[in-house]
């Protein structure tokens, strides 16, 4: 992967969200809820407290997502984040 985010931008990848409830049930896609937790893939050159490989918390519905090589990623700005797991 080759991209290096800009400013107080932070690249992360979601965490896979669980496909079966706990009852056995299987979800579909359109049925998961999309994940606030992800891992910190890169991060730009003003980003503070936050380092590539932390696993962070940030806001629901925010962010730039974009796939790169196949894989999906969010872009989103520090002041997005709550806080680091």
């Amino acid at each position: 992967m080759n991209f290096k985010p800009l400013g107080k931008r932070v690249l992360v990848q979601r965490t896979e969200v669980e496909s079966k409830t706990a009852s056995g049930i299987i979800l579909v896609d359109s049925a998961k809820e999309k994940p606030n937790t992800a891992e910190v893939k890169a991060i730009g050159g003003e980003v503070t407290e936050i380092n590539v490989g932390d696993t962070i918390v940030f806001e629901q519905f925010r962010g730039t997502e974009f796939t790169l090589d196949g894989v999906d990623y969010l872009v989103l700005e520090q002041e997005n984040i709550i806080g680091v797991m």
